[in-house]
């Protein structure tokens, strides 16, 4: 039986190391790999925004006496 994977559209790219080291090989990739994501910096900014409430403690008000 041929391997299943041949028929894949896409491909990993390289990668080295092995286990917890293993990473992709920079210097097989090109501009067809991974993403362009030009707004990236605006969204990180607006959901550490939006989460800036349940991040910083407040004053207690459950012992005020």
């Amino acid at each position: 039986m041929a391997d299943p994977l041949d028929k894949a559209t896409s491909k990993a790219p390289a990668t080295l190391g092995e286990g917890c080291l293993s990473r992709y090989d920079p210097d097989a990739l090109d501009a067809e790999d991974g993403t362009d994501f030009p707004g990236a910096a605006r969204l990180w900014e607006q959901l550490q925004e939006a989460s800036e409430p349940y991040d910083k403690p407040g004053p207690d008000t459950n012992n005020a006496g």
